[in-house]
């Protein structure tokens, strides 16, 4: 698929009711014409893997258009450059998770940009290195529990950011590690609670609903299971 009629496309599905939703879950609404996730995920299969395309459609600055770039583009040919590039310019939690969890993730650079974008000081920098822990946790089934007990002091010293689409990104680093084998729950459940002895609000949330999950019944029987 070219990338005029993907724009055209684009246009042509365009909600004003959607962007409303948008607004209400905190979504940026500037050049975005309210498509459906789904719906990128569709045309995404149509236009197939294409690295100049995502290019073009990333540059665009069309919010809905740079969810397809990361959908689209071929994670082999993704450079740090790149990711670096893409990742100043965030400026919505979806467009940060969507990339994040769909190429980021996925690429060489990955583990490495976790820890650094995890320590950055910039409000979505700082989520995407978080929600790339999440992400790996989730879909890098060969990674060593050693590379994610490397991510628990970040998420702990980053705790204490009250902003909150990093508090919550924090919190989703430490659920899904905690939830990828029994030896990483027990060290994500300590983490938890050593973090909720800082003195802060978002330090003692990100705790308190971490625990709250990690030592639940479901949890730790999966956990129990697995290990049998």
């Amino acid at each position: 698929m070219e990338y005029s009629e993907i724009l055209r496309r684009l246009k042509a599905m365009a909600n004003p009711e959607a962007i409303a939703g948008m607004a209400r879950f905190g979504i940026a609404t500037t050049n975005t014409y309210g498509v459906s996730v789904p719906a990128l995920r569709k045309m995404a299969k149509e236009a197939g893997t294409d690295h100049a395309l995502a290019q073009r459609l990333w540059a665009s600055g069309i919010h809905e258009a740079r969810i397809l770039a990361a959908l689209v583009d071929d994670l082999s040919l993704v450079t740090e450059r790149q990711m670096e590039d893409w990742v100043q310019v965030f400026d919505s939690w979806d467009v940060c998770d969507l990339c994040c969890s769909n190429l980021f993730d996925r690429t060489r650079f990955a583990h490495q940009k976790a820890v650094e974008w995890g320590q950055r000081e910039s409000e979505f920098v700082k989520r995407a290195g978080f929600v790339l822990m999440a992400a790996l946790a989730v879909h890098d089934k060969a990674a060593p529990d050693e590379l994610f007990l490397s991510f628990l002091p970040v998420i702990k010293t980053e705790s204490v950011d009250e902003r909150n689409y990093v508090k919550k990104a924090v919190n989703w680093a430490l659920r899904q590690i905690g939830k990828r084998n029994a030896n990483l729950n027990r060290a994500a459940v300590q983490a938890a609670q050593e973090i909720k002895k800082i003195d802060s609000r978002s330090a003692r949330w990100i705790a308190s609903d971490a625990l709250r999950e990690l030592t639940s019944v479901p949890v730790q029987g999966r956990l129990n299971r697995t290990i049998k």
